[in-house]
């Protein structure tokens, strides 16, 4: 049911890989039945796999004053402007199996501002939008206004750090062809 996970690099065969990067891969497999896309495009080159993932880690599965949905949010708004079908669709599918919304997603990737989330949301993807297409232009007046919706220093970094992470694995996703697993397209849709 899969889609080809990517066009313009070769996808290694699993028993060739590592240990470590086939055990990830695998438990990915595991929880979610099938192997995502970037999982298979990204261990053509196993050092820059372990690095993307851990960052991605560190940013995506931490506490702090965003939500798991909030940080997806971040994701698909980003990914949108940067025209990655990959990201939008695969992170919008996490965005609404976090957010327990079928239609934020498409809110989301249709126009952020008219989706139904609150101001501070919008205030943070304001900031992620400008962050991914126009960072220096960033300026104090941006800190500022987010403090105004409850956004302390640390999560302004998060908001930043997701949104300039994501324009790099927009950017490899649309330089690789890497295409959006079929799965994707209904989870969080339909109830179980």
């Amino acid at each position: 049911m899969t889609s080809p996970a990517a066009g313009r690099f070769p996808i290694p065969d699993l028993a060739t890989l590592p240990d470590d990067v086939r055990a990830r891969i695998l438990a990915v497999q595991e929880k979610s039945g099938f192997v995502p896309n970037v999982f298979l495009t990204l261990a053509y080159r196993p050092d820059e796999f372990r690095a993307f993932f851990a960052y991605h880690d560190a940013l995506m599965d931490k506490d702090g004053g965003l939500t798991k949905a909030e940080r997806e949010m971040i994701v698909v708004a980003t990914s949108i402007a940067n025209q990655c079908q990959y990201c939008v669709v695969a992170h919008g599918a996490i965005l609404r199996i976090r957010a327990r919304n079928p239609q934020i997603a498409d809110q989301i990737a249709a126009n952020y501002r008219k989706a139904d989330i609150t101001p501070r949301q919008k205030a943070m993807l304001d900031f992620a939008l400008k962050v991914s297409a126009e960072a220096h232009k960033v300026s104090d007046a941006d800190f500022a206004s987010l403090a105004e919706h409850g956004f302390t220093n640390d999560d302004v970094w998060d908001i930043a750090a997701i949104a300039a992470f994501f324009a790099l694995s927009n950017r490899m996703a649309n330089v690789t062809d890497m295409r959006p697993n079929d799965e994707f397209y209904l989870m969080g849709r339909l109830a179980k």
